[in-house]
């Protein structure tokens, strides 16, 4: 089982930055660098969305229309941690985000939730306008 906690978030003025953590562990937990990562953020009342998603190794990066050029997804494999940085926040970038991991060593890349079998508990980002 793995176990992932995103932190990071709260509430900033439009135009501002977060960087959200999101730390990965488990007791049958084998091996990060085998693990594809995501972010994805749910809205108020809205579906989940995919917002972001990097390859096992950090070579490969996938973004949502909506946030490319703004957020930006990495990852320590030292350290079992994927970060997103985000830059240039909207309001409508208010959401909870939540990272995944699904096994992959795959160079693709998923934006489809039910392909990540592992969920964190998410974390609030709030933009005020």
């Amino acid at each position: 089982q793995v176990q992932l906690v995103e932190s990071g978030g709260g509430l900033v003025q439009a135009g501002g930055s977060l960087r959200l953590s999101c730390a990965a562990s488990g007791r049958t937990f084998s091996s990060f660098s085998t693990y594809a990562m995501g972010w994805f953020r749910q809205a108020a009342g809205k579906e989940r969305e995919f917002v972001a998603a990097i390859s096992w190794s950090g070579r490969r990066t996938y973004y949502a229309d909506s946030v490319k050029g703004r957020f930006t997804i990495s990852r320590d494999n030292a350290i079992d941690t994927v970060y997103l940085q985000m830059n240039s926040l909207k309001p409508e970038d208010t959401a909870v985000y939540y990272c995944a991991a699904r096994e992959s060593t795959s160079v693709v890349l998923t934006t489809l939730p039910k392909n990540y079998a592992y969920w964190g508990q998410g974390t609030q980002v709030t933009v005020s306008s």
